[in-house]
């Protein structure tokens, strides 16, 4: 078992954190992460309603007793969605654990800690994720160039936000963007994380409930087929590479606004392209980690797997390279 920061914070036996993708994170997927001894995250947005994001709370804790916890992501919005009710949803099912990400959380900390949620706040920057701490959250996830999704602007991998992050925090500090099997989470924790966040790995497991379709494109697919849209508009998100994605792309390079784009990114076209498996009908997340990714598995066998490749690893591999340094004995 590897014990760190993360696993004595929020009571779980692994360190690996599945993040809370929309439209992916519902609870068969969690639930099973839960019992596996690691830490799902559902996605409130998913759920259409507060209403609804209770119902799905209550479903995964009817296929789990263990911990999970929800993300509630906050991004700007012309009609944004009614995050305090969200808010109150969570705390009133009685969640402890909450992931926030996007913009800064602050609007919704006192309100979580007075509720005695454990807050761990998702960023791209050693910078904000400094003022996450200062603002009182318990723990960040930091994502890195290759994660899925908002990447951010610095284009700063993981192999130096990481260690950068830990020079200047306190809090633990979950490694996002890359991560997919024994190997990471080894690195992740050498670099000074205690624990790695994994999205696109989780997609490839038989309980997450989406297209096999989309599964077997991440399959199939190396490291170099994702795409950064947005990057024109300062709002880069990684994406799978689709005829859609390589679309929008062309179309911002060539001077395209927001508006132009709109139709071809609304988020029900890439809810679509989960439940129908038309992989070029919208713009769907995966990161650069999908190049790591070669099997279905389940997600018992999943987390079990990372966890005793990273203790292998760590017992013979790196502590043989230690003594194979000691002088020899004459």
């Amino acid at each position: 078992m590897i014990r760190t920061g993360l696993t004595d914070l929020v009571g779980i036996r692994h360190p690996i954190v599945q993040g809370g993708m929309q439209w992916v994170a519902t609870a068969p997927l969690v639930a099973a992460v839960a019992n596996s001894g690691a830490l799902g995250f559902l996605s409130a947005l998913t759920q259409p309603t507060p209403a609804d994001l209770r119902e799905e709370i209550e479903r995964c804790r009817s296929l789990t007793s263990e911990p999970f916890g929800v993300n509630l992501t906050i991004l700007p919005s012309i009609s944004p969605p009614p995050y305090a009710e969200y808010r109150r949803a969570i705390i009133e099912s009685g969640i402890k654990i909450v992931e926030t990400a996007g913009s800064n959380p602050v609007e919704h900390l006192d309100d979580f800690k007075a509720a005695g949620v454990t807050v761990i706040h998702k960023c791209t920057t050693v910078r904000h994720a400094v003022s996450a701490q200062r603002l009182g959250v318990d723990a960040v996830s930091i994502d890195g160039f290759e994660c899925a999704g908002h990447a951010g602007e610095d284009d700063t991998p993981g192999l130096v936000l990481i260690p950068a992050a830990a020079d200047e925090l306190e809090i633990p500090i979950i490694a996002s963007g890359g991560f997919a099997d024994g190997r990471g989470l080894v690195a992740a924790l050498a670099l000074g994380a205690d624990g790695i966040n994994m999205g696109t790995r989780f997609m490839c497991t038989t309980e997450a409930e989406i297209h096999p379709n989309v599964k077997n494109r991440i399959l199939v697919s190396d490291i170099r087929q994702t795409d950064l849209i947005f990057r024109e508009l300062k709002n880069t998100s990684r994406v799978a590479r689709n005829a859609i994605s390589e679309r929008v792309v062309e179309m911002l390079r060539g001077g395209a606004n927001f508006d132009d784009v709109r139709d071809l990114v609304a988020g029900k076209r890439g809810r679509q392209v989960y439940e129908t498996g038309d992989l070029d009908h919208g713009i769907w997340t995966a990161g650069m980690a999908q190049g790591l990714v070669h099997d279905i598995p389940n997600v018992a066998d999943l987390v079990a797997g990372i966890v005793g490749d990273a203790e292998s690893l760590i017992r013979s591999r790196l502590l043989d390279l230690v003594a194979a340094d000691a002088p020899v004995s004459a």
